[in-house]
């Protein structure tokens, strides 16, 4: 059991994956990450680079990984809109790298010290074109260590570039954790390095170590050659990748349940709001109300069978979120009216509290006109005489 910080954890979930480059920028909260991988990757016979930007940063991490480096960056949203540009390259380039961007308030700089969720649709859509995306979060110091080794098991199987989203809370606060010894997915070499296509599968060859390799931001064939031009070429490519992303299924798709097995009305939340809705879901059932919670640890692609599931058989689902609204979005796209979705929004840099959420509930549950089990309706009738 070890007492340590969420940007720590981070730091030893990458060592663990194998990480062996870090570029970056200092930029809080995301420093410590920067500050401790500085300290263990050079002791480890890694590679550590203060980039003089987080343009800069992601485009050294890309450059890492195609010499053979198992790469990663870490930034917040400034530098995190700054590395845009990168990440879409990074995706059409199939390159296997982790981005963690630990959110907070903005736009632009923002409240520094505080929380946010607001970068979720940036993580996702930030880049222009159309790009598979893989987008990962946690709400515990624990947490944080198993998805940054799962973004590093992720990024190289399917070679893809995986953001996790943390916030100014997650990677500041300390909790006595055990570090389990998790697998690490290993870079996947061809099998016969002659016949090889860079892009067309998920085998991967660093630049040198075989035949010439062309990697270009260009629409380009399976063996790396531009193909400008050719748009139905493109369009294979980009599914391509796309499809190998949605066949996945559990091993991206992560989430975690909390008395969901009778709840009639849901809770999905992520992040640091995940805790607080833990909260929510006590106060209620000891109210009577049997609500749940479905905690995202994957946001992008989205869990979308597991929220139909729940949207299926409970009459309510409320998202809250530190932000105006992002991921309700796509979760009510994904419900299609099956039960309503409701929006509980925070733009304060402040964390939910419990009771807010289950009183948003307890409002929501009286306005949709949910009908409730009779130990509620029992409770109600004793505090009103």
């Amino acid at each position: 059991m070890r007492l340590i910080q969420g940007n720590e954890a981070c730091a030893l979930g990458a060592l663990h994956a194998g990480c062996t480059y870090y570029a970056g920028y200092p930029i809080t909260p995301a420093s410590e990450i920067m500050e401790q991988m500085a300290r263990m990757l050079p002791a480890r016979h890694g590679v550590f680079v203060q980039m003089e930007d987080e343009i800069a940063a992601l485009a050294a991490v890309i450059g890492a990984s195609w010499a053979g480096a198992k790469a990663m960056t870490a930034t917040s949203g400034p530098g995190f809109s700054l590395m845009q540009e990168n990440l879409g390259y990074a995706a059409m380039t199939e390159t296997p790298c982790v981005v963690v961007d630990s959110q907070r308030m903005g736009p632009s700089t923002g409240l520094p010290t505080l929380p946010s969720q607001g970068d979720v649709m940036q993580a996702r859509w930030g880049s222009h074109g159309d790009r598979p995306g893989v987008t990962l979060t946690a709400s515990s110091v624990g947490q944080v260590y198993e998805v940054t080794v799962a973004a590093f098991n992720i990024s190289e199987r399917y070679r893809v570039p995986v953001v996790l989203l943390l916030d100014a809370v997650v990677s500041h606060m300390r909790e006595g954790v055990e570090l389990p010894d998790l697998p690490v997915v290993t870079r996947q070499a061809p099998a016969d390095p002659a016949a090889f296509l860079p892009f067309g599968g998920t085998d991967f060859m660093p630049l040198g170590a075989g035949k010439p390799i062309v990697v270009t931001g260009l629409a380009h064939a399976a063996s790396g050659l531009p193909r400008a031009t050719d748009g139905a070429n493109a369009a294979r490519m980009l599914q391509r990748v796309v499809d190998r992303i949605d066949a996945a299924g559990e091993e991206i798709l992560r989430t975690r349940a909390l008395a969901l097995e009778d709840a009639e009305v849901g809770i999905i939340a992520y992040g640091i709001s995940a805790r607080p809705a833990r909260g929510a879901v006590e106060l209620l059932r000891a109210e009577g109300i049997r609500a749940g919670l479905l905690e995202l640890e994957t946001i992008w692609p989205l869990p979308e069978q597991a929220i139909r599931d729940l949207a299926a058989r409970t009459r309510l689902l409320l998202v809250p979120e530190m932000n105006l609204g992002q991921l309700v979005l796509a979760i009510r796209a994904t419900v299609e009216g099956r039960t309503p979705v409701l929006a509980l929004n925070r733009v304060d840099g402040q964390v939910f509290p419990p009771a807010e959420i289950a009183a948003a509930i307890r409002q929501a549950v009286a306005e949709v006109r949910v009908p409730v089990e009779p130990a509620f309706r029992e409770v109600q009738h004793a505090a009103h005489g």
